[in-house]
């Protein structure tokens, strides 16, 4: 269907979910090959996915799409790390959204902890909401030695996925959250951990 479509030599090109029914191998063989003939014969290309892979992987410039409209628009690194609301955060990386109380401009309080943050600058006395990726975050059994944006929480759940080891964990006022580790680090389901949350990827929702 591709071949059909190039012989024509089309000034726009547009693919809706190309890649649906094709297995996982294959699929992630044709992302790559799709964003390589786009490079060769320099055709511009709408390209509809609900996968956050393909379009990292296929797009100079993503547009998250909610109810219609247009949510965000940027390059894959903008919408990555400077996703703009809690729709996008989610959407694309998974992110984990943690809303508290603003303390001041850069500080958050939540779950009996005070969260230094970066991006859109807080309201004071206002709820807020923050996002941060589920492999920013460190997971230790051990209280760290510097306290500054930590989180007690409980082991829910871990699953071993071979690269990686899945936590999900409640932390003290019931908020779930997900923490992806290496393997080796194994704590067992009921313990306590501590989540340290690094200041400049802790980043404020304009939204």
């Amino acid at each position: 269907a591709l071949a059909r479509a190039l012989i024509v030599e089309p000034e726009t090109l547009l693919l809706d979910e190309p890649l649906s029914n094709l297995d996982a191998n294959l699929r992630e063989e044709m992302r790559f090959e799709i964003r390589r003939l786009h490079d060769e014969y320099r055709y511009t290309t709408v390209y509809v996915t609900h996968d956050q892979s393909e379009a990292m992987t296929t797009a100079d410039l993503i547009a998250v799409m909610n109810g219609g409209r247009i949510d965000q628009l940027g390059t894959p690194e903008d919408i990555y790390d400077r996703a703009q609301s809690e729709f996008v955060a989610r959407f694309i990386g998974a992110a984990n959204i943690i809303k508290g109380r603003a303390r001041d401009a850069d500080h958050l309080e939540f779950a009996g902890a005070m969260l230094r943050v970066t991006g859109a600058a807080l309201v004071s006395g206002e709820t807020a909401a923050i996002a941060i990726r589920q492999h920013d975050i460190s997971l230790s059994a051990r209280a760290p030695q510097d306290p500054g944006n930590v989180i007690r929480a409980t082991v829910l759940r871990q699953v071993f996925l071979g690269a990686t080891r899945d936590y999900l964990v409640a932390a003290a006022d019931g908020t779930s959250l997900r923490v992806v580790t290496a393997p080796g680090n194994l704590v067992t389901e009921g313990s306590e951990v501590f989540l340290t949350l690094p200041p400049e990827r802790c980043r404020a929702l304009a939204r």
